[in-house]
């Protein structure tokens, strides 16, 4: 059974990864023909640098080395179409290639379920990355030196052939010499001199073919730190461009890199010299690249693939903490800065840097951990439950799945609700928004509340409008309170009440999830966007005939109206307070809530009573389908603290011990005293009458801490113990 789920996971990852590739090749196709490959263009075609017959770097298209220059010479005599999709398919049959090594490089041992599914969720990463996407549109060559790279990592490949490929990698990209002094430090100095050698010859071979070009990359430009783009633009990710970005210029700014470079060159190195005598080659080489990117002139995004790499590293003493890390990087690694960070103030220069910062945390920050270290294999286990019963029988569909009885990783949790507004945002935002269609939605609204009797939008809204406090306080009320009241919530039961809280943060995010569905489904204009009297008391009458009528509707489809997601939140607000509070008038309060919201999105004309109700079902409906998939229907009651629990228990063991060790003690002292043979028999009796005691004692000293539970009482009935 467990082979047969292994093959279709095996499949269903592959396929995805094939129609991954397949998309970003197709994208990349369907492009005009001057709008793709943009830099291989400007290398190869018509008009290309490679063409002329002066410097590579006239027009400072050309940012390579001269070597890179003579290697692609030959590509000149191809037509640029034909080029074009030979390239978007040889870079794609690289990418794959480079996933299947890296999966191939894990370090050992690596269980044989995790070795196959291993390389179809790398090729699927790489494709996502941002690297590698940069690279398909530009048509540039920089998975070759990493796969180069990667290639000495094989088994078969033997020390010259490593150094050789080394030595190739950094002919095309200068940084990776990096590589050569690892491997010297690491112990493995041929591969090291053969690097160094192979990288000499190459460049000496393009000095003698292209003396002008070597001259002006090396010299000149210093290795190409003046070529490209700007390096104080946010594209280029090394220490070097943060530095210009922040206003440091001259020799002031020159200095200061250096003394970061070499500090992150020192610290990096040594670390990945512990990580390769460690068995952690990958991991190794990983963070050899992360430093390279970092001290280089300019590290641009279809250079930071080794960033993805470091994901390997393993780190977190708990379970719960391991996907911290390769989560983040994946986040780096495949959204954009907007995604990552609010571009406001410091968090948006957090986003605007994140590759860099991932970097010099992998080179220079992270704690991976050593393959020696028991936490490798065997990380803290968080108490669990299992799935909850219920009374059908096909309830929970989840029965693999047991329930964490501990807080989640706070890090982690913020990640993916940054994460998850962002997408939230991007759907509602991009949601079909015609005029007509919105218009005609609300029409049915309306017509459907007056059959039922419910149509009191405009009448109310009049009053709101007319009253200059409770319009006010309503407008304040529907700005302030949607999000405000949420987060608060969440913040206090995740501190506070850990198994609550995950009970309660599941449905909620079902509940957006089908709220999205319906902003798609059915664009729905509210009542101040209909032009039927209605009066958008934040913002006044609305100009219908402008196309950019109001002040939200660059930031916002303001046709996203059903379900009412400012309902949903505040229902699910007040179903978790009642569920919560310990005083009657906190739960009172819990039921006012949503009741107030209605009041409000009505009164300010933003919504119409049926989505209200719409607001109601989706919630209804997250709870539901978390009761289906875990069995979990009402709150969940919490777990005595662990950490309490296990601070008890180890006090009374304490005490025992030091009972045992005085009753030890005694007889040892009444043995010696006797001075006889039969003297120290006795004794020794004593001692163990002393220790059979003090175990007793201990016993007793348990059970008599206020009956505290040891740390493997903390389990379900029927779970079994857990050895400490």
């Amino acid at each position: 059974m467990r082979t047969s789920r292994t093959v279709l996971a095996l499949g269903a990852l592959w396929l995805l990864a094939g129609l991954l590739a397949v998309r970003q090749a197709a994208a990349v196709l369907r492009q005009p023909p001057d709008e793709r490959l943009t830099d291989l263009d400007t290398w190869i075609g018509e008009n290309g640098v490679l063409h002329l017959r002066g410097s590579l770097y006239e027009g400072a298209a050309f940012t390579g080395t001269p070597f890179h220059g003579l290697v692609l010479k030959p590509l000149t005599r191809a037509a640029e179409q034909s080029l074009g999709v030979a390239w978007t398919f040889g870079t794609l049959l690289l990418v794959v290639l480079l996933g299947l090594v890296a999966a191939r490089s894990l370090p050992q041992p690596v269980p044989r379920r995790t070795s196959l599914l291993a390389a179809p969720v790398a090729v699927s990463l790489l494709v996502l990355s941002l690297p590698v996407r940069n690279t398909f549109t530009l048509g540039q060559t920089s998975v070759i030196p990493v796969l180069l790279v990667l290639l000495t990592l094989l088994p078969r490949t033997s020390g010259r052939q490593s150094g050789v490929l080394i030595g190739l990698a950094a002919a095309l990209q200068p940084a990776l010499l990096l590589f050569a002094a690892l491997w010297w430090l690491a112990g493995r100095r041929r591969v090291a001199a053969l690097a160094g050698g192979t990288f000499a010859a190459c460049t000496a071979l393009a000095w003698s073919v292209l003396p002008r070009d070597s001259w002006t990359y090396w010299l000149h430009h210093i290795g190409g730190a003046g070529l490209g783009a700007p390096a104080d633009g946010l594209s280029n990710q090394s220490l070097h461009g943060l530095l210009l970005r922040v206003g440091l210029r001259g020799p002031g700014e020159l200095a200061l890199l250096a003394v970061l470079a070499l500090a992150v060159t020192a610290v990096g190195l040594r670390r990945a010299v512990r990580y390769a005598r460690d068995g952690q080659a990958l991991l190794a080489v990983a963070v050899t690249g992360c430093v390279a990117l970092a001290v280089s002139p300019t590290s641009w995004q279809y250079q930071q693939l080794w960033i993805l790499l470091a994901l390997v590293g393993r780190v977190g003493r708990r379970r719960a903490d391991r996907l911290v890390w390769p989560v983040l990087v994946v986040l780096v690694m495949t959204l954009n800065r907007q995604a990552l960070m609010p571009g406001v103030d410091v968090l948006g220069h957090i986003g605007y840097n994140a590759p860099l910062l991932a970097a010099l945390a992998a080179a220079c920050f992270v704690p991976f951990l050593s393959r020696t270290s028991p936490l490798w294999d065997q990380p803290l286990r968080s108490p669990v439950a299992a799935p909850a019963p219920s009374r059908y029988r096909w309830v929970p569909l989840l029965r693999f799945a047991a329930r964490p009885l501990t807080r989640p990783n706070l890090a982690l949790e913020l990640m993916l609700i940054r994460v998850g507004y962002f997408g939230y945002s991007y759907i509602r935002s991009n949601a079909p928004g015609e005029r007509s269609v919105a218009e005609g939605h609300g029409h049915q609204i309306l017509r459907a509340e007056g059959w039922l009797h419910i149509d009191v939008e405009y009448w109310f809204n009049g009053i709101v409008a007319d009253t200059p406090w409770l319009r006010d306080s309503m407008n304040t009320y529907y700005s302030t309170f949607h999000f405000l009241v949420p987060l608060s919530l969440l913040a206090w039961l995740y501190v506070t009440r850990p198994a609550t809280y995950r009970w309660a943060r599941t449905p909620l995010a079902f509940a957006t999830l089908l709220a999205l569905v319906g902003f798609w489904l059915y664009p729905l204009a509210p009542p101040r966007l209909m032009g039927l009297g209605y009066v958008d008391t934040a913002h006044g009458h609305q100009d219908l005939s402008n196309p950019d009528f109001g002040a939200l509707t660059k930031l916002s489809n303001q046709y996203a109206a059903m379900p009412s997601l400012h309902i949903g939140w505040s229902l699910w607000c007040g179903v978790v307070i009642v569920a919560v509070a310990p005083y009657v008038w906190a739960k009172a309060l819990g039921v006012l809530y949503p009741l107030l919201t209605a009041a409000v999105i009505v009164g300010t004309a933003n919504h119409w009573v049926l989505d209200a109700v719409g607001g109601a079902v989706v919630v209804a409906a997250g709870f539901g389908v978390q009761y289906v998939l875990t069995g979990i229907g009402g709150r969940p009651a919490e777990r005595p603290r662990a950490a309490g629990a296990a601070l008890r228990a180890g006090g009374a063991r304490a005490a025992g011990l030091l009972r045992r060790v005085r009753a030890g003690t005694a007889g040892a002292e009444a043995g010696a005293e006797s001075g006889s043979g039969s003297g120290a028999e006795s004794g020794a009796g004593a001692g163990d009458a002393g220790r059979a005691s003090g175990a007793a004692g201990a016993g007793d000293a348990a059970g008599a801490g206020g009956g505290a539970p040891s740390a493997s009482d903390l389990r379900e009935p029927g779970e079994p113990r857990v050895k400490s």
